[in-house]
C-alpha cells in the first residue's frame, strides 16, 4: 500500500488553540497508528514555520485527504493548509522499515 506524506501548516496565531486540541489530534493520530495508518507524524521545529510532517499508509491521497478532514486539528480550523504526496522511501537506514524498497 503506498505511503503519503502529509504536511500541515497551520493558521497563524493558532497556538493557544493548538494547544487547547491537541491531546484530541494526538488522541485522533494514535488511533490511526494502532490501525497501521499513521506511521509517523509531529511538528517542525521551533526555528521552522508552524506545521506538521505525517507519514500516512493508504490505498489512495483521496483516501489520507478524507482521514485528516477528522483530525481535531483541521475540524477546528487550525490548519491552513494540507499537502498530500506519494511518497517512495528507497534509501537510508529507515526505508526498509517501510516495505516498500
Amino acid at each position: 500500500m503506498p505511503i503519503y506524506a502529509v504536511t500541515y501548516t497551520y493558521a497563524d496565531d493558532s497556538a493557544a488553540a493548538r494547544d487547547t486540541h491537541r491531546p484530541a489530534h494526538r488522541a485522533y493520530l494514535a488511533t490511526l497508528s494502532e490501525q497501521g495508518i499513521n506511521l509517523v507524524s509531529g511538528p517542525f521545529g521551533a526555528d521552522e514555520p508552524a506545521g506538521a510532517l505525517l507519514l500516512f499508509r493508504a490505498g489512495s491521497k483521496d483516501e489520507v485527504l478524507a482521514l485528516t478532514e477528522k483530525d481535531p486539528f483541521r475540524v477546528e480550523g487550525l490548519v491552513a493548509r494540507t499537502d498530500v504526496a506519494e511518497w517512495l522511501p528507497v534509501l537510508g537506514p529507515l526505508a526498509d522499515s517501510f516495505g516498500t524498497s
